[in-house]
């Protein structure tokens, strides 16, 4: 069929121990497994979408399982072939060459890795390829979620640095340097790590019941630590002066300690999720497995204050959208003291509280902002700018009380000035990474 379009989708069979292994040590084997049977599913309920209309089609190419386990899981109207021996590029280049010498005109590639590619943008892709060469869907980790194309283009996935940030660089390049013209659509992200499954909340309800769904009236108190053995009870211990009439989850997403903050945390009963190094990336892991109606992010240097529950429920009443606490500082030196003191008239008068004053906001709010952006710093008052978009925030007149540690290790006066230079140098323009390398140069 000269004018046929097809749509190819590359699974790997969900097989526990060997699917989504990156998912493990926050979902375990089985759930890692299951999100990818789900993630065949629903890439499944997009392909038959876009199939609807004459002169399309879709196939399966499949590894890690022989036909009949495949067949079991598909079903037996989804068409699907074994991928090739070889690396990536070499089973790709097959399934592309499979699909021209069938005859189809158009052909678009996709993975299962994004839940957010839909069949409008299957549409797009095929739309473009009218007045391009090679359409292809950027992925905010480098690489791409789609590729689509109208005669086979075997440069396009030869030499390519696969699972690397620098996949779609690449292939933009041999696309460009055989002459061919390229459209990309828009970014959307893989889910490879523990803190990448907050993109899979309100995508399908099997990734909610898979993950948690909401539970009114509670909140999830989501504690980001590494190597915190001689603070993280203490902080534990805050939760429990709820107040109020809901219950409290307790998640401390953990960035690879090397002491015993997990043990200590696992044994106070809570529930230990065990992420990438960077704070961002904790925040999100723990986010995403969290159940209750409100996020409240707290570092593990801190406690929170008694009867914060009932101080969020307060509020809540009032319909905002989040906010945080005061700021009191662990310490009875009147410089400290004129820290927290400052910070709170900053939050006030600006409405930017920072991390360390315990930052609340409404599930829903929190997955529609899609997160914490994976910033080695500044992701917190990013974040807040952000959050006072989908809704009034408020600064409860309780405080979190939180260490001292870090402006006694630097000096008080020393870490002041050098805050409020990192947050001048933000608002003109530098990156995040130099802000990142220039503090911790400054710091040492």
């Amino acid at each position: 069929m000269s004018d046929g379009e097809r749509v190819q989708l590359f699974a790997k069979y969900p097989r526990a121990g060997l699917a989504k292994t990156r998912l493990i040590p926050a979902l375990g084997a089985d759930d890692a497994a299951r999100w990818q049977a789900i993630a065949i599913g629903v890439a499944l309920e997009r392909l038959r979408s876009f199939a609807v209309e004459p002169r399309r089609e879709f196939e399966v190419w499949y590894t890690g399982a022989d036909e009949a386990e495949m067949r079991f899981l598909l079903g037996s109207e989804a068409p699907c072939r074994p991928q090739a021996d070889g690396d990536l590029g070499q089973r790709l280049i097959l399934a592309m060459r499979t699909a021209f010498d069938d005859g189809i005109a158009r052909l678009c590639i996709i993975g299962t890795d994004a839940p957010g590619l839909s069949a409008e943008l299957l549409d797009q892709a095929m739309s473009a390829l009218e007045s391009h060469d090679v359409v292809l869907g950027p992925a905010l980790d480098g690489g791409y979620y789609l590729i689509a194309m109208k005669q086979p283009e075997p440069r396009l996935f030869t030499d390519i640095a696969w699972s690397s940030e620098r996949v779609l660089e690449q292939t933009l390049a041999r696309a460009h340097s055989g002459g061919l013209t390229t459209k990309l659509l828009p970014h959307l992200s893989d889910v490879d790590h523990p803190e990448d499954l907050i993109h899979c909340r309100g995508v399908h309800p099997d990734w909610e019941e898979l993950l948690g769904e909401q539970v009114p009236g509670r909140i999830s108190v989501i504690v980001p630590a590494l190597n915190e053995a001689n603070s993280i009870e203490a902080t534990l211990d805050s939760t429990r002066s709820r107040g109020g009439s809901g219950d409290t989850e307790v998640i401390v997403a953990d960035g690879g300690s090397s002491d015993s903050t997990c043990e200590l945390a696992s044994a106070w009963g809570a529930r230990v999720v065990r992420a990438r190094a960077g704070r961002a990336r904790q925040l999100n892991a723990g986010a995403a497995l969290a159940t209750g109606e409100w996020l409240l992010f707290l570092h593990a240097d801190s406690r929170l204050p008694e009867g914060y529950g009932a101080a969020i429920e307060t509020a809540a009443g009032q319909g905002v959208a989040g906010g945080a606490f005061r700021l009191a500082i662990d310490s009875r030196r009147w410089d400290l003291r004129g820290i927290a003191c400052g910070a709170n008239l900053r939050s006030r008068w600006w409405g930017r509280p920072y991390g360390d004053q315990g930052l609340f906001i409404r599930r829903e709010h929190f997955f529609a902002l899609r997160g914490f952006r994976d910033w080695p710093l500044m992701e917190d008052y990013e974040f807040v700018g952000r959050m006072r978009r989908v809704g009034r925030t408020v600064l409860l007149p309780l405080s979190v009380t939180t260490s001292p540690r870090r402006w006694l290790k630097r000096g008080s006066l020393r870490s002041t000035l050098l805050n409020q230079w990192i947050v001048a140098a933000y608002h003109v323009g530098v990156s995040p990474e130099r802000l990142a390398a220039l503090y911790r140069g400054v710091r040492r």
